[in-house]
């Protein structure tokens, strides 16, 4: 760890475009702060597999890229967060976020500008898999995600307070979600994201703390979801700690095999009823489209698109969707509520045709 350090550190201050190679081979790393400004561009380039070690030492990431302009990391290589032992003892879903034990995100960019992030793959994090906070003009392709489908609190990439992020050509395997986008985040492209196992790919969810950020300018398309919990979804928080609007958010092209609730917009998402649900959401939901989205449900909740009564949805755009249910309490439903969708071409099943029930566990 202090050489890869000594080493980055060293090109970091060298005047012209500099690289750091970690070549072919196997090699345990502890918690790495790689702190910019560099004076150049740099590029890191892994070809081999850098484990990390057991101690979890209460940080907040494993690997840190931080402050950097000009950044590239490529190489085919892996990031093995060793993750197995540190699931067991994850209790964050049993308690407020506020209080359960803090695991390390395996790779963090925190700050990075005109980046390229390509041909990697991260296995098996303790906490999230990337998380990208406060980058401008970063592209994430060909990357790889890989965790267990029952392996907490791993989502694949998780982007916030950034602006030009895009995420193209990647596969996410993982046991939440593939792509989870937080508040302030501006511009965002996912494209070619095949996504399962896992949670979908989800925006929010927003309003669980003060001072959040809108969201606006997220693009979804041409991505396939296997065997996920959700498929493409928005989740903000009922008595939500701030009034912030999500706007411009587009699921275009998607393709869904065996896809619990494939659809979901959820305005009243309280996971292990740690809120107060009588007071309604005041996350605002502006332009919102679902165009040509097809494939097979594996429950019979089709779409679901539950929005605040104290905010209702506006400018909700309904494109073709044709998803099938083939289960023994079918047929598949599509529910609406606190919303008047403008609908365009057909829609199977039939628009805002069933009554509303709560999801599951709510």
């Amino acid at each position: 760890m202090q050489l890869l350090l000594k080493t980055f550190n060293e090109a970091c201050q060298f005047p012209a475009k500099s690289s750091v190679l970690i070549p072919k081979g196997e090699y345990k790393l502890g918690a790495i702060e790689m702190m910019g400004p560099c004076k150049a561009p740099i590029r890191i380039t892994l070809q081999g597999t850098v484990k990390a070690d057991g101690n979890v030492n209460g940080n907040d990431y494993w690997i840190a890229f931080r402050r950097i302009n000009g950044f590239k990391l490529n190489g085919g290589g892996v990031f093995d967060g060793e993750g197995n032992a540190a699931w067991r003892a994850n209790n964050c879903h049993k308690m407020a976020l506020t209080q359960c034990k803090k695991l390390p995100i395996s790779i963090r960019f925190d700050f990075v500008t005109d980046a390229k992030i390509r041909g990697i793959t991260s296995l098996d994090s303790k906490n999230f898999h990337i998380n990208v906070l406060g980058a401008r003009n970063m592209t994430l392709e060909e990357v790889t995600i890989i965790a267990p489908d029952e392996s907490p609190n791993t989502d694949g990439i998780h982007v916030g307070r950034s602006e030009g992020v895009k995420i193209i050509n990647s596969i996410i395997k993982t046991g939440d979600d593939c792509v989870s986008v937080g508040d302030g985040t501006r511009d965002l492209l996912v494209e070619r994201v095949t996504c399962g196992p896992g949670h979908g790919i989800s925006i929010g969810s927003l309003g669980l703390y003060g001072k959040e950020e809108d969201v606006t300018g997220i693009r979804v398309v041409n991505c396939t979801l296997l065997n996920t919990d959700n498929g493409v979804r928005i989740k903000t928080w009922p008595s939500a700690a701030c009034s912030t609007t999500a706007s411009g958010i587009h699921f275009e092209n998607i393709i869904l095999k065996n896809v619990t609730n494939p659809i979901l917009i959820d305005q009243e998402y309280c996971p292990w009823n740690r809120c107060n649900k009588n007071k309604p959401s005041t996350i605002k939901l502006v332009d919102i489209s679902f165009k040509h989205i097809r494939g097979t449900s594996a429950n019979k909740d089709a779409v679901k698109l539950l929005c605040s009564k104290g905010f209702p949805c506006k400018n909700v755009e309904i494109g073709d969707i044709d998803i099938k249910y083939t289960g023994a309490d079918g047929p598949a439903t599509f529910q609406c509520s606190n919303l008047s969708p403008k609908l365009m071409g057909t829609q199977v099943p039939r628009a805002c045709s069933s009554p509303v029930t709560k999801l599951p566990g709510q």
